[in-house]
């Protein structure tokens, strides 16, 4: 016996990965937390989209989106990272509040 998942309960876990990652998002202090903010963000999206593509069977049109954002995040988070690593290099710092003045 086969059970479908309604379309509200995937809109409703979407809703708290956002949420989430919105939360972690502006309240942290490291760039490293920033980032993982951000990907929660984006997985919130990558859910909803997968939840409405599976409910037009005739459109896959949902699931390509997704994978184009899987694949923007993963480049996001590779520059994002090279960009900190090279501000902690110069600054020693990975703290967002001491960055906010470029000046050394």
């Amino acid at each position: 016996m086969q059970t479908t998942v309604p379309l509200t309960h995937y809109l409703i876990v979407a809703a708290i990965l956002f949420c989430i990652g919105l939360v972690v998002t502006i309240t942290k202090r490291s760039a490293i937390a920033v980032l993982i903010g951000i990907e929660l963000i984006l997985n919130a999206v990558n859910l909803n989209l997968v939840a409405f593509a599976q409910y037009d069977s005739a459109k896959i049109s949902g699931q390509f989106f997704a994978l184009f954002v899987i694949v923007v995040a993963a480049a996001e988070s590779v520059v994002a990272l090279a960009i900190l690593l090279k501000v902690y290099q110069h600054y020693q710092t990975a703290d967002l509040p001491d960055l906010d003045s470029m000046k050394k």
